[in-house]
């Protein structure tokens, strides 16, 4: 299931940007490491990421499937049916699973799900 499809920007002058997204449309900052991510005030959910130039390899979009499990069964479905991976499964210090897949047009997507928050005992 698809829990949310995040768009991403590309970086030029990092403090711009924000400005940009902050001062002009009235997001909200979220993250602001690894990445830049801004996100409505009134739906979390909407969100933008600030991509640095050059990144590669650089998504397109990023498509939030939900859980953990549901990144690891589209990445077998991407494996089974011959299509390219760009970037492996991996999960990532800031908290997502995710893996970049190219799409049968060239495209490459984000595939990702939040990972559990570990607390601490």
């Amino acid at each position: 299931m698809v829990k949310r499809i995040i768009a991403y920007a590309e970086e030029h002058e990092p403090a711009a940007s924000r400005d940009f997204y902050v001062q002009v449309l009235g997001l909200e900052v979220a993250m602001t490491d690894p990445v830049l991510t801004l996100r409505s005030p009134a739906n979390p959910s909407a969100q933008i990421i600030v991509l640095p130039r050059g990144e590669a390899p650089a998504p397109r979009f990023g498509i939030d499937v939900g859980e953990p499990e549901a990144v690891d069964a589209a990445h077998a479905e991407v494996l089974g049916r011959g299509l390219r991976v760009v970037y492996p499964l991996t999960d990532e210090p800031w908290g997502v699973r995710r893996f970049f897949a190219e799409d049968p047009g060239g495209t490459v997507v984000n595939v990702l799900a939040h990972l559990p928050v570990r607390r601490p005992r």
